[in-house]
């Protein structure tokens, strides 16, 4: 949803990127809809019934991802020598479950719980660090969903 600031900060990046690239987000805005597979195929419909042309998707997180290659699959798309797609979460049961396997950004949440943890525990033994958010590194995991070779 919208609201999320999960959300926002996605649609922030991608759109970052995008001017970095000098590429138009198709459509003119994002759209929004539910975390949902169901949700990435209903998106799907709405670009190809738009009539717009694009040749990459960039999904709010792996599960939308799924449902949009599916949706790309059965409109006869070919992913990703006419679509590439990418998803948020690095989920293992859904990127290795998509076909093809999902490109996906990697939140290296099990580096981000310890730094939280660490942060909690200094913070009960009277040792309390910097307060405010603390951005951690990502990173890209490339797989079939993005490779063309």
């Amino acid at each position: 949803p919208a609201h999320h600031s999960a959300t926002q900060h996605r649609i922030t990046g991608v759109q970052q990127a995008l001017e970095a690239a000098g590429e138009p987000l198709v459509l003119d805005e994002p759209l929004i809809g539910q975390w949902s597979e169901r949700w990435g195929r209903d998106a799907v419909t709405q670009l190809l019934g738009s009539g717009a042309e694009f040749d990459a998707i960039v999904a709010g997180s792996d599960k939308v991802a799924r449902g949009a290659a599916s949706a790309l699959r059965d409109a006869g798309r070919r992913v990703p020598a006419d679509v590439g797609i990418v998803g948020f979460d690095n989920w293992d049961v859904m990127v290795e479950a998509s076909r093809p396997p999902l490109t996906s950004i990697d939140f290296n949440l099990t580096d981000l719980g310890h730094v939280a943890a660490t942060a909690l525990l200094d913070a009960i033994n009277g040792r309390p660090g910097q307060p405010g958010v603390r951005a951690q590194p990502c990173s890209l995991i490339r797989r079939r969903s993005t490779e063309t070779d």
